[in-house]
């Protein structure tokens, strides 16, 4: 086989690890922070009903983030796999 084809499976290989991991541990982290946000606004508008409405709408507005950074992850890791900026490294 080619040398340079070799390397550009290398570089897919790698790169499909890659992105297995990206989108593994990004929705891992999004899960737990989202699970243990939600658990401490249950616990706060058990303590304190009245304020309810303000922690709510942070919360929300939390959410929003935490999902957000996971989408952008999951762009990136999207770019990667369909088109690997690193390929045409491996055939010069």
């Amino acid at each position: 086989m080619d040398p340079k084809m070799q390397l550009v499976a290398m570089i897919q290989a790698y790169t499909g690890i890659g992105i297995g991991l990206m989108i593994g541990l990004g929705a891992l982290g999004a899960c737990v922070g989202v699970g243990i946000m939600c658990s401490r606004f249950l616990e706060g508008a058990a303590r304190q009903p009245e304020l309810m409405p303000q922690l709510q709408a942070k919360v929300f507005l939390l959410l929003g983030l935490i999902d957000a950074s996971f989408i952008i992850g999951l762009g990136i890791a999207m770019l990667f796999a369909f088109g690997n900026p690193l390929v045409p490294a491996g055939l010069k």
